[in-house]
């Protein structure tokens, strides 16, 4: 469970927030008037959250331009008539 800490008190604390941090892998979010404020985390559990995420998008769309690449498509006709037939499924299951 995260530990949330008010922003006033994340200036009072920064040390021990860090630390924290640094120790148990997790990020600290700070709140001010009840709101998220902002998040403390430690620098390689950022480039692992933004790194990681970038990877994953970039092999998805080499994965879709290999599949152009090889034929593995279908055209807008049919793709919007599968779309119809299950909308039409769900319709009729909900009434």
């Amino acid at each position: 469970m995260p530990v949330l800490t008010k922003t006033m008190d994340f200036y009072k604390n920064l040390k021990e927030i860090l630390e924290y941090c640094q120790n148990n892998r997790q990020p600290v979010p700070a709140t001010g008037n009840g709101q998220g404020n902002f998040v403390v985390m430690t620098q390689e559990m950022y480039d692992e959250m933004t790194g990681n995420s970038r990877k994953e998008l970039y092999n998805a769309l080499q994965a879709g331009l290999d599949q152009i690449n090889n034929g593995e498509y279908i055209e807008e006709k049919e793709m919007f008539e599968i779309m119809d037939k299950r909308r039409s499924l769900l319709t009729a299951k909900l009434v």
